[in-house]
């Protein structure tokens, strides 16, 4: 059982990348989250969306990013808009105890 994130790479400023996140061998628990860490900082919550779709954001980002699920094939994404330098970070999925092994994202000209 494992989750897996993909997309992660390299895009200009005001760009736009979604990632996205596979859960192999078991089922999404109720909330999934995507967290980031940038280099010498704290992971910070970027965002989580429930079962029902319901979504919140960290206030930062909120209008430049968007969740989404698909209960089916059990799988989450994260689009990402209007990318800055400041989004450099590894980007990592989680739910319930379950996380990836984080996919980098580099905004950069």
């Amino acid at each position: 059982a494992q989750l897996v994130e993909s997309g992660g790479g390299l895009v200009q400023p005001g760009g736009s990348l979604t990632l996205s996140c596979v859960a192999s061998g078991f089922a999404f628990g109720w909330y999934v989250n995507w967290y980031r860490r940038a280099p010498g900082k704290e992971r910070e919550l970027v965002a989580t969306i429930n079962r029902g779709g319901g979504s919140t954001y960290a206030d930062s980002l909120k209008g430049r990013f968007a969740i989404s699920r698909d209960n089916v094939k059990n799988t989450v994404h994260l689009q990402m808009n209007s990318l800055k330098p400041e989004d450099t970070a590894v980007y990592y999925c989680n739910t319930n105890s379950f996380w990836g092994q984080g996919t980098q994202v580099t905004v950069s000209s």
